[in-house]
């Protein structure tokens, strides 16, 4: 009878398909944020999810997706833009998770640190409402200018400028070719990494991982504390992540902010 027993038991192992792990699906932009996420596969695996991505190739359907329920989490965009989608589409989106951040930095070819900035010295700054504000707040936040309270300020709204510096707004992809022009120049990675800049080896400050445009993984707000959203935080920032974006990404001016 035992023996009858552990033969149908046997045979129901074989039979039986084996529950189907439960899938995580993610939107996501080509590069870098597939690439970060393909490694959190096999960490989520353990935990019992399957991954899967889908790619978008825009900024607006992965945050529509996601609002009506074809995604469970994206991952290609900064909280600011987030707020801002939140409160065009009323879309309530969370973020739960800062992962990498592609910083503005500063760069010279005449000076080597900012506390060598002398009155009258030239700055060149990024002219898009976005990227002029986080430059100046990255100035500000080393003490070189003091700004209005606010989000897209501008040099009008320079409070403190007790060395008088000059400041000169240009298209972002112009001011790579401009630091010939100006004492130093606050320049997005994208467009230092087109001129040989890579911000953790030229750059004299950065924006750190508290910056608020860190890329950060977003869901809807009811499933801010469920299971698979923190199956999911655990594993983008894990060791392995944090690893590959210092060993993969760094030299292209991509750093973590976790």
């Amino acid at each position: 009878m035992r023996r009858l027993f552990f033969t149908l038991l046997l045979l129901l192992t074989y039979v039986l398909p084996a529950q189907a792990a439960e899938e995580i699906i993610v939107g996501v932009t080509p590069f870098p944020h597939k690439d970060i996420l393909l490694q959190t596969k096999d960490l989520l695996a353990k935990d019992g999810y399957t991954l899967v991505l889908k790619e978008f190739t825009d900024y607006v359907q992965p945050n529509l997706a996601l609002a009506s329920k074809v995604l469970f989490a994206n991952f290609f965009q900064h909280e600011p833009y987030l707020e801002n989608m939140n409160k065009e589409k009323n879309l309530k989106l969370v973020s739960i998770a800062k992962v990498h951040i592609e910083p503005l930095g500063v760069y010279s070819k005449k000076i080597h640190k900012l506390s060598e900035l002398k009155k009258g010295d030239s700055i060149s700054v990024p002219n898009d409402p976005t990227n002029e504000a986080r430059a100046l707040r990255l100035l500000e936040a080393h003490g070189i200018i003091g700004i209005k309270p606010g989000q897209l300020v501008t040099v009008a709204d320079i409070t403190k400028n007790h060395l008088n510096l000059k400041f000169h707004e240009l298209e972002a992809a112009q001011l790579p070719r401009a630091l010939d022009d100006v004492t130093c120049a606050v320049i997005n990675t994208n467009f230092a990494r087109e001129a040989g800049l890579i911000p953790t080896r030229d750059a004299l400050v950065m924006e750190g991982s508290d910056s608020p445009y860190a890329n950060v993984i977003v869901v809807r707000e009811e499933d801010e504390n469920s299971p698979k959203a923190k199956a999911l935080l655990k594993a983008v920032h894990s060791l392995k992540v944090r690893a590959y974006i210092e060993k993969e990404l760094t030299a292209k001016g991509i750093v973590p902010a976790f």
